[in-house]
């Protein structure tokens, strides 16, 4: 029977990232994947393969309306559905073959199989042939991850009501396409099927797009996506749908109660969020406390109840992200191996990676009202931005929150071109505890957008110069 110093469930950012770190601090490890591919959802059908759909349909978009004119004379682009997937599935092979490199080269065991928590040093694997195996360990983190949140009484069959795995890989580009949800994952792929010629329709429950986002940015951002052809009905729910005709019909009502009205769709994506996938480890039978919303239960060191039982991830509290997941495996390894693994949940950026992307990290304008806290606004738009303006692409602003007496950074929030490559200097500076005043003085390369950052800053104290 295998023995090991640690015994990692799930190969998704959190889990992998886990494993390289325990290995590079000397353990022996092993992970296991019930998967035929390492990665998790977010390199196989999530954040990787959404990338590549988002960039070769903002192309397409680019080169049937942006290039002439730019003095750039092309035919207008047609498109080839299984060539543009065929790009997809080399991005998610080339990533998911990167991962089993890292586990060779970090001489990471890899168990295929699906796991289950036995209790305390045990991990029970059973393979695709029903085979199972023990494996003996000192310690067990759980990385499984998340799954697709249901809707209920809709039946996803990832044809025609499809999840954001079958929205993913559509054979064709529906006529007219349903979203229900209007978060990320829904914005995301809504608008790769938008460009590629779908009409879409967002359904939301709430009266406003990207819950939890700075409400302004939201209210900017729907604009945006409505000029490009987006149509959102908020404060509505989807309560049941026809799927016996060529169409489907979806039956909408108002949150608050009223009327419904039916929608015909080709295709509706069911986008309402993840839950975490806690399901089949055998967590109840091992003594695995879980929370109200199935999450396991975590102290400040990712440990839980069970001694030598710990978690990461989307499997325990906290924004389901994958740099957060890699965080934490990064931390948990650590402090697995004596040291002080940390991570600081303040600084966590999010990113929507539409066109424009959208980036925030720290707090709301919203939660800094609902906290009390008196903080100062310094706003700067793109259209004022010198290489915006040559590019033509000023749609947008940063906005730079500070405390009011100490002018300490506490949320900065981009709606723009490349704004998720550009909120990354605002997490360096909140992790330093910086001022906007640190933040203006440092000098920007001229002519890029990052200068927008440096004029925002300016602009809390009301002194930017361009504007």
């Amino acid at each position: 029977m295998a023995s090991y110093d640690l015994v990692v469930i799930g190969t998704g950012p959190g889990g992998y990232v886990c494993a390289i770190r325990a290995a590079q601090l000397g353990m022996k490890v092993a992970v296991v994947e019930k998967n035929s591919t390492l990665g998790g959802t977010c390199l196989n059908i999530g954040c990787m393969p959404s990338k590549a759909l988002l960039y070769s349909s903002e192309l397409f978009e680019e080169a049937g309306h942006s290039f002439a004119k730019m003095g750039i004379k092309v035919s207008a682009p047609t498109l080839d559905l299984p060539a543009l997937m065929n790009f997809k599935q080399q991005g998610i092979d080339g990533n998911v073959k990167g991962v089993e490199f890292l586990m060779k080269k970090n001489k990471i065991d890899v168990v295929m199989g699906t796991g289950k928590v036995l209790g305390t040093g045990k991990v029970e694997v059973t393979g695709a042939d029903g085979k199972a195996q023990t494996l003996e360990t000192k310690n067990i983190v759980i990385a499984t991850g998340s799954d697709v949140a249901k809707l209920k009484g809709i039946e996803i069959d990832e044809k025609r009501i499809v999840s954001s795995t079958g929205a993913l890989s559509l054979d064709k580009v529906p006529e007219k396409m349903i979203v229900v949800g209007a978060g990320v994952i829904g914005l995301e792929l809504g608008s790769v099927w938008r460009r590629l010629g779908a009409e879409v329709t967002v359904v939301e429950f709430l009266d406003r797009i990207l819950p939890g986002m700075d409400g302004e940015v939201a209210k900017q951002f729907q604009r945006m996506l409505e000029k490009q052809g987006m149509t959102f009905k908020l404060g509505a729910k989807v309560t049941g749908v026809d799927t016996s005709g060529k169409k489907l019909k979806a039956q909408i009502e108002p949150a608050a109660g009223g009327a419904a009205e039916a929608l015909e769709a080709d295709v509706i994506l069911v986008a309402i969020g993840r839950v975490a996938y806690t399901e089949a480890l055998g967590l109840k039978e091992a003594g695995v406390e879980l929370d109200e919303r199935g999450r396991v239960k975590i102290d400040h060191h990712f440990s839980s109840n069970v001694k030598g039982v710990y978690a990461i991830g989307d499997v325990v509290a906290g924004p389901m992200l994958a740099h957060k997941a890699e965080d934490e495996g990064v931390a948990c390894a650590e402090i697995l191996a004596g040291q002080a693994g940390h991570v600081n949940y303040d600084v966590i950026p999010g990113v929507v990676y539409t066109t424009p992307e959208v980036a925030a990290v720290g707090k709301t304008e919203e939660e800094l009202k609902a906290a009390g806290v008196a903080y100062n606004v310094g706003k700067f738009p793109f259209t004022a931005n010198g290489r915006s303006k040559v590019n033509q692409t000023t749609d947008g602003f940063v906005k730079i929150l500070a405390d009011a007496k100490t002018d300490r950074v506490l949320g900065v929030h981009i709606i723009g071109r490349e704004a998720g490559e550009m909120i990354h200097e605002a997490c360096v500076l909140m992790e330093f505890g910086g001022s906007a005043e640190d933040l203006a003085r440092t000098c920007h390369a001229h002519p890029t957008r990052s200068e927008a950052v440096k004029e925002a800053a300016f602009a809390v104290a009301k002194r930017a110069i361009h504007m």
